[in-house]
């Protein structure tokens, strides 16, 4: 692997975000504007059926409450309700912040997109476009005006087939990536081509392959270009009209595109 350029502290994204297992939730507000919002999967194991039932009923509506029950798997159940709680907290911080607005737990209701090449994406009924992802031990939820893409991958070693589809572009010459894409490590470029993905709202429906990654710099920013299958989806798949960060956080790679 290459070694990137000297890294450059972003300040309120490099200083600001965390993962710490023990920490039940963690909300911080960088650029963009954006903020992200923490729930630690592992504390929720951690606490018992009691506790997280106590959650539910200070933080769920009834109809949500009811969804969760219906969740026949433990781990899912959990991912769930972090992911639930992430959002939830992301969109009351949000609102506090940008619209000195005080708006309780409960009264955040979520939505996804129900059909098509974006189904599933969430959706809230506030002024903010919300993004989510999970893995292993964290759910992390970003709030942004516009559409966010945000992708967490456990830092770790990829399967031989995985890793040739993160070394290969389609249709170019082998060694012709960019120095700092060189030096990204797999987890994290995958977790950028997931990010671009899911801005869109498309998740893994569309093939990663066709977001190729160009650059990535010190500050973290990283670029892209979205290729023929992409483009025939969105009309601006030219990654120097979007906002990026990637970076290694305490074991975990995480990505994010705004506008």
């Amino acid at each position: 692997m290459t070694t990137p350029p000297a890294r450059v502290t972003v300040t309120g994204l490099d200083d600001c975000l965390t993962l710490d297992p023990a920490r039940p939730l963690y909300v911080c507000h960088v650029r963009g504007p954006l903020t992200l919002s923490v729930v630690s999967i592992a504390w929720l194991q951690a606490i018992g059926d009691r506790a997280r039932t106590a959650l539910e009923s200070r933080h769920l509506s009834d109809a949500e409450s009811a969804q969760a029950r219906q969740l026949p798997l433990p781990k899912r159940r959990l991912e769930w309700l972090a992911g639930r709680l992430a959002l939830k907290h992301g969109v009351c911080a949000y609102q506090r912040r940008h619209f000195d607005a005080r708006t309780g737990t409960r009264d955040v209701h979520i939505s996804a997109v129900a059909d098509g090449l974006r189904a599933g994406r969430p959706w809230v009924d506030f002024p903010v476009e919300v993004g989510l992802s999970h893995s292993v031990d964290f759910a992390v939820a970003a709030c942004g005006p516009r559409a966010v893409g945000i992708d967490v991958e456990r830092t770790r070693r990829m399967p031989p087939m995985l890793t040739e589809l993160l070394t290969r572009t389609p249709g170019a010459a082998k060694g012709t990536e960019s120095v700092g894409v060189r030096a990204m490590p797999l987890s994290l470029r995958w977790a950028c081509k997931e990010a671009v993905l899911k801005h869109f709202g498309f998740g893994l429906r569309v093939d990663p392959q066709e977001v190729e990654l160009t650059g990535w710099r010190p500050d973290g920013r990283f670029s892209w270009r979205a290729g023929p299958g992409l483009r025939r989806h969105v009309s601006q798949g030219d990654g120097a009209r979007f906002d990026s960060w990637a970076r290694e956080v305490d074991g975990y790679s995480v990505a994010l595109v705004w506008r």
